[in-house]
């Protein structure tokens, strides 16, 4: 009995690790942000003696957290569009379309997502600077699309290349060209893959600092996680204010995911059967 009961126990206690890990920052940042000044300094980790809504409406007084909005939500819509729609087109020629140096150019794509992004921020800032894309929505859009397009080429690449080429012939015979194939046939059998692409892309770039930091520098061209560091330093003895924005910014995300949930598993995972 005990020989059983050890092993139960190490792997709950095993899975409640990580679980506390997750949830112990979030429930932190849930508490804090409906605290008051006093009451966070004196009781920073326990629930709040009142919940209170002041550090909200601070948010909403200082009249830069709409434009952060309104910010990232324009940089992260192109981003994700464009780099989801010509990855998947890419994605579709690595895998169903013969070329020459088809595999070469493949694998030197896939080569990139072992480079760190920030070993290659100096020489784009420099490119930008010349081509004067520094402090344009554009310049940290279309870092953004350069950056996830390794990633998304190979997800959706793996995902293609499982679907039968014989249902792909048989469209052809028909009369379809490859762009015909690809909108009616590929796009609703990848739904899920893309879903899921989607899903990490907007997670992804919602939650980047150092491109925006860098390359969009005005404050009007503010993001929301550049202006919730700036913000810190601006409030920096206010720390419930700090963990309300902080709060603000995660709910958005947490229903992209909530909703993209059931596809997240079986997008992952798509592929992962079959090779070429």
């Amino acid at each position: 009995m005990r020989k059983k009961f050890l092993p139960g126990f190490l792997k709950q206690t095993i899975l409640i690790i990580p679980v506390v890990m997750v949830l112990g920052p979030l429930f932190y940042i849930v508490m804090g942000a409906f605290k008051t000044k006093v009451d966070y300094i004196t009781n920073q980790a326990g629930l709040p003696k009142q919940f209170v809504l002041d550090n909200f409406r601070t948010l909403l007084t200082d009249g830069q957290m709409l434009m952060w909005f309104r910010n990232s939500i324009f940089v992260m819509a192109f981003s994700v569009v464009i780099s989801v729609v010509i990855s998947a087109l890419a994605a579709y020629s690595f895998a169903k379309i013969r070329f020459k140096a088809r595999d070469k150019i493949f694998n030197f794509i896939i080569s990139l997502m072992v480079i760190p992004p920030i070993v290659m921020i100096i020489p784009i800032f420099v490119l930008a600077t010349k081509t004067r894309l520094v402090n344009t929505y554009w310049s940290a859009i279309l870092i953004y699309v350069g950056l996830m397009m390794p990633f998304n080429i190979y997800l959706l690449r793996n995902f293609f290349i499982t679907i039968p080429q014989s249902l792909i012939d048989s469209a052809k015979i028909d009369g379809c060209n490859d762009m015909v194939v690809f909108l009616r046939i590929i796009i609703p059998l990848a739904k899920t893959a893309l879903i899921t692409l989607t899903v990490v892309s907007v997670l992804w770039v919602w939650n980047e600092l150092l491109v925006a930091l860098i390359f969009l520098q005005k404050k009007s061209l503010t993001t929301l996680m550049v202006g919730l560091v700036q913000y810190q330093g601006k409030y920096k003895i206010n720390q419930p204010a700090m963990l309300a924005g902080v709060l603000v910014s995660l709910v958005p995300m947490l229903l992209i995911y909530l909703f993209g949930q059931r596809y997240f598993v079986r997008g992952l995972t798509a592929g992962a059967l079959k090779g070429e």
